[in-house]
């Protein structure tokens, strides 16, 4: 009798665990089935259409004078900031240095941006400024052309209009920019209008730019 009455309790332990293993199955093949439903409560997936990029953002000259020299390398002041001494430059020798901003651009669903700036990277050394100069004018280049005009709108605040148009630039993003009534006027049924940019090229990859809205042509 002691003998059936372990074998019975071994195999209720059996089928317990058993049925347990089940149960925990279900509970794991019913949750995923609701993770897949994007209306229930235990869906988790999380659907972004938000793009980030990097782009070029600007430049600089900044006149800097050399400081200690280690090695190959030199300090530049005031920022203490290294960099190759590649014009074999003395302690205290005045130089200028090109200066490099980038930006990462956040674009949602609606084309519109959030700007995240990087702090100036000091990139290369110039023994005179016409020359820093020289090297600012085609990183940076002023150009004139036409870009799609998505539109003009008016708001109203404390019985106060204003009017702004919205363009599309190069880069496919769409800027907010506030005109006047006369602008306005002229913008209204127009589906192209003609603006000045700044093409920011990047150092290392000259064919990679951003293109800047920098004010209206006509």
């Amino acid at each position: 009798m002691k003998r059936d009455r372990n074998r019975w309790s071994g195999t209720y332990s059996k089928v317990r665990a058993g049925a347990m293993l089940g149960m925990l199955l279900m509970a794991v093949l019913l949750l995923g089935a609701c993770s897949g439903n994007p209306d229930s409560v235990f869906h988790t997936d999380t659907e972004s259409t938000d793009s980030v990029s990097r782009v070029p953002w600007d430049y600089r000259v900044v006149e800097g004078t050399v400081g200690d020299l280690i090695g190959s390398d030199m300090t530049v002041l005031p920022d203490n900031e290294m960099l190759p001494n590649d014009g074999n430059y003395a302690t205290g020798d005045k130089i200028w240095t090109l200066q490099f901003m980038d930006a990462e651009l956040v674009t949602d669903a609606d084309q519109k941006n959030d700007i995240r700036l990087s702090s100036w990277t000091t990139i290369k050394s110039y023994a005179d400024q016409k020359t820093a100069a020289e090297d600012l004018t085609r990183l940076k280049v002023s150009i004139t052309t036409d870009v799609d005009l998505v539109g003009v709108y008016k708001t109203e605040y404390k019985n106060k209009t204003r009017n702004f148009a919205v363009v599309e630039l190069p880069s496919g993003n769409r800027i907010k920019q506030p005109i006047d009534d006369k602008r306005y006027k002229a913008l209204e049924k127009q589906k192209k209008a003609s603006v000045v940019l700044e093409e920011v090229h990047d150092f290392a990859d000259y064919d990679s730019a951003y293109a800047k809205f920098r004010g209206w042509a006509k």
